[in-house]
């Protein structure tokens, strides 16, 4: 039976301690804070609860915070196991479910963002409202290094670059480019943290495989796209930094053109991270979306409408999904979804 686990708590940043949960026999990390409407947190590819740690105690004013780490990041564990999307969806369903929680607003940012949106496609019944911070899954580009390391033998050219000599050039090389003021180089630290949590092999494995569950030589393998309009209903935020070097901010508009009733915002001095690069706009926005915007309320009977909507023979693909279809990594495409 999966248990609540004691252990002694360890201060970290404002204060907050982690906790611990077993599930299916693997331990999980988690933060949890404030009273209230539940908020969940979910982090992105090779991070942990510590990205929202700025965030934390403001939202726990009013809102029940629960920032889990994923398996595989973080002081969760790191087996030799299920690193899909969908994968880790079910671990966000169990673990709240574990915790007593029954329906929350997700937030995600980049690997978590896809996350967030497999976790409320599906149980859709325990999704209130649905925010994505520069998040993955809309089309395939993303940087090539990232398309590089899912090739056979990147696993030991990690292992070389995440060594601490090779982290200390890397160092010297992506402060180069945060002072030539390139788009990469605003998230510097940010990289450079999530780059250093891979010196230790577990977590360098569980992010390979985290990593080749949804990204190919191509690029990113899944699509939200085929699916958005399942979302009508579902309060919808997305958020993304004008200069993200990661995936690039033409997703934030896919996503909003493809994501009926959705809310756009584009930080115009913001990188991958826009919740670290300007917390203080990040909170507010997402306050206000929470205080303007009704949870959902699932019906059975309209989802299955929906679903057979466009199930039917001759239905035209939303335009958003056949751009992004027809678009190869690093390609362009419709110049009306880049406009300003």
């Amino acid at each position: 039976m999966d248990r609540v686990v004691a252990r002694k708590p360890r201060a970290v940043g404002s204060g907050l301690a982690p906790r611990f949960v077993t599930v299916h026999g693997y331990r999980r990390a988690y933060l949890r804070a404030g009273r209230g409407p539940a908020l969940l947190l979910i982090h992105g590819i090779g991070d942990n609860s510590g990205t929202w740690r700025e965030l934390i105690p403001a939202l726990a004013r009013n809102h029940t915070v629960i920032a889990p780490d994923l398996l595989g990041h973080g002081a969760s564990d790191k087996p030799r196991g299920d690193y899909s999307v969908a994968g880790y969806a079910c671990g966000m369903r169990d673990l709240l479910t574990i915790l007593g929680i029954e329906r929350v607003t997700v937030v995600g940012h980049s690997l978590g963002g896809g996350v967030a949106m497999q976790f409320a496609y599906q149980f859709p019944a325990r999704c209130e409202r649905l925010v994505l911070v520069s998040t993955g899954g809309v089309g395939p580009d993303l940087h090539p290094l990232l398309r590089a390391a899912t090739a056979p033998g990147a696993g030991q050219a990690l292992s070389l670059l995440a060594s601490p000599p090779a982290r200390r050039v890397g160092s010297v090389v992506v402060n180069a480019l945060r002072l030539a003021h390139t788009d990469v180089g605003r998230d510097a630290d940010d990289l450079m943290r999530v780059f250093a949590s891979l010196e230790v092999p577990t977590a360098r494995r569980a992010f390979l495989r985290t990593l080749r569950a949804a990204v190919d030589g191509q690029g990113q393998a899944i699509t939200m796209l085929d699916r958005c309009y399942l979302a009508a209903g579902m309060p919808s935020l997305i958020v993304w930094g004008e200069h993200d070097g990661v995936i690039p901010v033409e997703h934030a508009r896919i996503a909003h053109q493809a994501m009926p009733g959705s809310r756009l915002e584009i930080f115009p001095d913001s990188g991958h991270f826009p919740h670290h690069a300007d917390p203080a706009r990040f909170r507010a926005v997402l306050e206000d979306f929470l205080a303007t915007t009704s949870p959902a309320s699932h019906s059975d009977r309209q989802w299955r409408t929906l679903l057979r909507s466009h199930g039917d023979e001759g239905h035209e693909p939303h335009p958003a999904a056949e751009a992004a279809r027809q678009r190869g990594p690093g390609g362009t495409s419709d110049p009306g979804l880049s406009g300003r």
